[in-house]
């Protein structure tokens, strides 16, 4: 049996798919409603070699360990630890710099950085919103696979996380996209122009760069 593999019965699939989701490394098996599953194993259990190969391409995990440098806001920091009792994390300079026990290192390490892009995103979505003229109701945060933000009807906007370790001006973009909703909440014309006027540039390379790095920041802080 593959390893990790998901599978979904899709009502308009015709066929067999194999996929390989860039952010978890899982295989996905999409199989026609009413086909055979045991065919539809035995034909995914054949794309095996193809399977490993597409896995070896994928980001390679940045754990939260000592001497990890991660990017975050532009800037590389080096996770430091020290032997002591003190469980806080602080950024000294260049340095994200904790003790405590060992085995807490990844999660509270991943805890601060959440805390900080939650600070930084309802920072620049307040900036946003006020250039909009519009309310934001509150700004949280997540790890969605499939998406960078959202916007509700209520005016929550939820952004993932992980954006604080993409580029800022990638960053920013999508914050602009999302505020855009508060009074586009479709993607015509009309919100692709409001989201370039807020943003004061072309969206346009920060959705290229996410397309083309983004599974890569969902593979930071993962174990090797």
């Amino acid at each position: 049996m593959i390893e990790g593999l998901e599978i979904v019965r899709h009502p308009r699939a015709r066929r067999a798919r194999l996929s390989i989701d860039p952010a978890s490394g899982r295989a996905r098996l999409v199989v026609p409603k009413r086909a055979a599953l045991k065919q539809a194993l035995a034909w995914a259990q054949g794309k095996a070699d193809w399977i490993a190969e597409q896995r070896a391409l994928l980001p390679s995990p940045l754990p939260f360990i000592p001497g990890a440098v991660i990017t975050v806001a532009d800037e590389p920091l080096t996770i430091a630890w020290t032997p002591g009792n003190r469980r806080t994390v602080v950024r000294e300079g260049a340095i994200v710099s904790l003790s405590g026990p060992p085995e807490t290192i990844a999660r509270r390490v991943e805890a601060w950085l959440k805390r900080t892009a939650l600070a930084l995103l309802e920072a620049e979505t307040a900036e946003y919103a006020a250039k909009a003229g519009v309310s934001v109701a509150k700004v949280a945060i997540g790890d969605a696979k499939g998406r960078w933000g959202s916007c509700a009807s209520s005016g929550v906007i939820r952004y993932n996380w992980r954006l604080i370790l993409a580029p800022s001006y990638v960053r920013r973009a999508t914050v602009a996209h999302e505020v855009a909703h508060r009074i586009h909440m479709n993607h015509a014309p009309v919100f692709h122009a409001l989201v370039a006027d807020l943003y004061g540039a072309d969206p346009t390379p920060a959705r290229i760069w996410l397309r083309t790095h983004g599974a890569a920041l969902h593979w930071v802080g993962r174990p090797s």
